[in-house]
């Protein structure tokens, strides 16, 4: 069954959100001189924020009932949140910035390595060139120090056979010889 008169504005006014306070202001102030205004303001500007209803339904809400302003204590409770929030997302900010900065800080000595490295790569580059300009210059000498050796074992190849081919001969002296 669908409510109607001032149940159905009772049941809507527990389904709308709560509007946000619009008097708030986040300053360093004492807590305690914002709870007396907010009393004295409440007082002041709606006298009907405190009226019961004359409805005898038996505790059920009407809609003027759930539009009142919020209690004084709720209202400090939004400024606690509103400062302590501010408190976290400053904190957030300072710890991202600092992140940054410890990354900033991380690239420029990434930097100046790889700027080390750079100069050393250099060097051994020329020390390289230098190297290659030496051995260039003595290729000459080697390739004579090669043709030496090449002579050195053709002639110690010869010396072999030489020294066989007169073992031969003075066997077959020795076997003339002997006859």
């Amino acid at each position: 069954m669908a409510a109607t008169g001032e149940k159905a504005a009772a049941m809507d006014s527990i389904f709308k959100a709560p509007a946000p306070p619009t008097d708030l202001k986040l300053t360093a102030e004492p807590e305690h001189k914002h709870r007396r205004d907010e009393a004295t303001n409440d007082a002041t500007e709606n006298p009907k924020a405190k009226r019961r209803s004359n409805n005898n339904d038996g505790g059920v809400e009407t809609a003027e009932e759930a539009t009142e302003p919020a209690e004084p204590d709720i209202n400090e409770l939004c400024r606690d949140m509103f400062d302590k929030m501010s408190v976290f997302l400053q904190g957030e900010l300072t710890a991202t910035c600092e992140d940054y900065k410890l990354l900033e800080n991380m690239n420029k000595l990434t930097s100046l390595k790889y700027m080390e490295m750079k100069d050393i790569s250099i060097n051994i580059s020329r020390n390289l060139q230098d190297l290659n300009q030496k051995y260039a210059s003595l290729q000459p000498y080697l390739d004579q120090i090669n043709q030496i050796e090449e002579q050195v074992t053709a002639l110690e190849q010869a010396a072999y056979k030489l020294d066989t081919y007169s073992k031969k001969l003075e066997a077959k002296f020795k076997k003339l010889e002997k006859r």
